[in-house]
């Protein structure tokens, strides 16, 4: 893709939708700490985000069912009646039918009023287009908004990048009003970007690009783990690009080298990296992750203040 029609695909004084993946903190004794995550949930809020809970960036590969659900209910019970949020249907370590597993948590997730979003499955790695699309096609039969993924293997194994055949097919069905992708490669988005508006204009690309923040100056809206380090700042951002405010580079810039930072390998470490931020700024009372996630070194703390001093914390 040329440089010249990279920058015709820019998009000043567009409105963006953003989405944050909420972190799920815990307390010092190692227990979820609900308040907290409710806290931040509301204050992702009332920045202008929408929450989006039980992704990875909450753990969702590590929760047991009974977790999941009660993030659900503190989400629902947090935010208030009818305000929208995203939640992540994962079945990576389930046995069944692909399709009853996914509508399954599509209902739990629905039935708390959120929008529910498809985790990929390895089950389906190594399936043709048709037969994922028509996977897809069942499991979203009758629901009347859900969002598609595509994970990088870079954050789990259970991630693919989906051939152009198989995003066609995807976009192809209704119920499916977005798709994050997640490659961390902005070539390849950009031409998903162009797929999107040939083919289903009203069909949403929110980035997962953590690294190129910047993809909303091209038509993308985004999904991001990084977001929920800093919601006010992303809101602030996104604000200052639709009103065509010059201030809106400098803070662009600062919020991306906090993502790069985060965002090293090994890339799932990243919530460790959120964790030590977010106690560091106030917002949850420990640094503590899932003890089964990847932890950063101890030097990380003094960096991340660096990343908060640049954001004016």
């Amino acid at each position: 893709m040329k440089i010249s029609s990279i920058v015709q695909r820019q998009q000043p004084g567009r409105k963006v939708q953003g989405i944050a993946a909420a972190l799920l903190p815990f307390e010092a004794d190692g227990r979820i700490a609900a308040e907290a995550f409710q806290n931040h949930l509301r204050a992702t809020h009332r920045a202008g985000l929408m929450n989006a809970v039980n992704m990875d960036t909450g753990y969702i590969n590590y929760l047991s069912e009974t977790e999941k659900l009660e993030v659900l209910r503190w989400t629902r019970e947090a935010l208030g009646t009818g305000v929208p949020f995203v939640a992540g249907a994962y079945i990576e370590a389930q046995q069944g039918d692909i399709v009853q597993l996914y509508r399954k948590q599509m209902d739990i997730i629905v039935a708390h009023g959120g929008i529910p979003i498809l985790f990929q499955t390895s089950r389906l790695h190594g399936k043709s287009s048709a037969e994922k699309a028509a996977a897809y096609a069942a499991t979203c039969r009758g629901y009347p908004h859900v969002l598609a993924f595509e994970l990088g293997p870079m954050f789990a194994p259970n991630g693919e990048i989906f051939d152009e055949e198989t995003f066609r097919r995807l976009m192809d069905i209704p119920e499916i009003k977005g798709m994050k992708h997640s490659s961390l490669d902005r070539l390849t988005e950009l031409e998903r970007l162009g797929l999107r508006d040939a083919h289903r204009p009203d069909f949403r690309i929110y980035t997962g690009n953590d690294l190129g923040i910047d993809m909303i100056e091209y038509g993308s809206d985004y999904l991001l783990g990084l977001a929920t380090f800093a919601p006010e700042k992303f809101a602030e951002r996104d604000r200052l690009w639709e009103t065509g405010d010059p201030a809106y580079y400098a803070l662009s810039d600062s919020l991306q080298y906090l993502g790069n930072v985060a965002f090293r390998e090994p890339v799932p470490a990243y919530k460790h990296s959120a964790a030590k931020f977010l106690h560091f700024v106030g917002r949850v009372p420990s640094d503590l992750t899932h003890p089964k996630n990847p932890r950063r070194p101890e030097w990380e703390a003094e960096i991340l203040q660096d990343c908060a001093r640049r954001l004016g914390h």
